[in-house]
């Protein structure tokens, strides 16, 4: 493994829609700021609920970036994708036209697309109003896949195209695999990420009768927790995460400003539980250790590492025993934090968002903290930057996701040289 003469792959482009901004810059200042983008759920009633907060998007308009007749025919995870690749390919000069519509792919990665949100409206219809109210725009509308469809369509994208479900670590391994399509000479650009919307009723109460969400409700900006002692759970969110992928050669002879590369991917599966992670980290560590041989670099040469640390009480510890596992005794030297404690956790489209903040972090050498972390955990006792953003000479950064089902996806970024 490692990189040899295989093509290098950049990042040319970004876009983002959180819980705490419509944008990337807007998201990213918040982040160095350290606030919180969770508050209470205003979606609908949740207060018959043990959890009632979330990340929502706030004040996201459809109309600004697609036709709105267009826009009523998606999802809103749909809707988040197409207006995440506008500002990605604006981001990164990219037109596309017939000159290269048939170079251009698409990966989105997703833990649900329009399941859980739009079965759930469209069963309420069928009780309640009959078979024939139900929509012929439900099915095209739910389907995972459907967010792919509409950036290839918005845009003219006629190349290569994939959707990776891979639960919580959707959002890195459709990064991942979009990096693998160039490297396979497949497609010389990649528009990839992830973009989830999949808070409804039904979702609170299936997340929530696992006791997988925190339930500090009075609270909602300390409720994300991650590393803390007192943790009780993730927080939902929704937003995606889009990026333009390309081959550096490709890049470079349009012109393109390149923000980062992408050096490393290593993908693998816990084979231990359907929801909980293994404790000893096997898994997710031998993920690590394949996206770091992958990139042709050592342990050592890994400088920070974005976390997926959900909050959760079982998965902090099982990702802080995979780090200790794969760094050694560097672990302790290594700064570690968790962007979830700020926006959440966006389910498929976390692994993309982060990835974005890690981008910055490279870029502005500024790491931004783990907010509400006040109380030690002896078994999560790395340097998660507590509270306060710093800064930090970063070339070499890794990014971990993990999700149900033992999913298993890291990245290896570096500075462009």
């Amino acid at each position: 493994m490692g990189r040899g003469n295989r093509p290098r792959v950049v990042v040319t482009g970004m876009g983002a829609i959180t819980p705490l901004g419509l944008n990337v810059q807007d998201t990213w200042q918040a982040l160095i700021e350290g606030r919180s983008g969770i508050g209470r759920i205003t979606q609908f009633d949740a207060s018959a609920y043990p959890t009632q907060i979330t990340g929502e998007v706030k004040g996201f308009d459809p109309g600004e970036y697609m036709d709105v007749k267009e826009a009523r025919r998606m999802a809103r995870f749909s809707q988040f994708a197409v207006a995440g690749a506008k500002m990605a390919m604006e981001d990164a000069g990219l037109t596309v036209d017939e000159s290269n519509a048939d170079d251009v792919g698409v990966v989105m990665g997703t833990a649900v697309g329009g399941g859980l949100r739009e079965s759930q409206e469209a069963h309420l219809i069928l009780l309640n109003k009959g078979v024939r109210r139900v929509s012929p725009l439900f099915v095209p509308s739910m389907i995972p896949n459907a967010a792919a469809h509409h950036v290839a369509s918005a845009f003219g994208v006629r190349g290569y195209s994939s959707t990776v479900i891979g639960a919580c670590a959707s959002g890195n391994q459709a990064i991942g695999e979009g990096t693998r399509a160039i490297r396979d000479g497949t497609a010389p650009v990649v528009i990839t990420g992830g973009t989830e919307s999949a808070m409804c009723e039904l979702a609170l109460a299936g997340i929530g009768a696992m006791r997988a969400l925190s339930t500090r409700n009075d609270e909602p900006e300390r409720a994300s927790r991650p590393f803390d002692a007192e943790r009780d759970g993730f927080v939902s969110a929704e937003g995606c995460g889009i990026l333009v992928l390309e081959d550096l050669e490709y890049a470079l002879a349009r012109g393109a400003q390149i923000q980062a590369e992408l050096l490393g991917y290593g993908v693998t599966s816990d084979a231990y539980h359907v929801s909980a992670p293994d404790p000893e980290g096997r898994g997710s560590a031998l993920a690590m250790r394949r996206a770091i041989e992958d990139a042709g670099l050592r342990t050592e040469d890994i400088e920070y590492i974005n976390a997926h640390a959900t909050a959760t009480p079982i998965g902090d510890p099982a990702e802080v025993a995979a780090i200790k596992r794969v760094m050694g005794d560097r672990a302790y030297e290594i700064p570690v934090n968790a962007t979830k404690s700020m926006i959440g956790h966006l389910m498929g489209a976390s692994g993309a968002v982060e990835t974005i903040a890690m981008i910055m972090e490279i870029n502005e050498g500024i790491l931004h903290p783990t907010i509400n972390w006040e109380t030690p955990d002896p078994d999560c006792d790395l340097d998660c930057v507590p509270n306060v953003a710093r800064e930090a000479k970063v070339d070499i950064a890794l990014k971990n996701s993990f999700g149900f089902g033992g999913q298993n996806a890291c990245l290896v970024l570096g500075r462009y040289a």
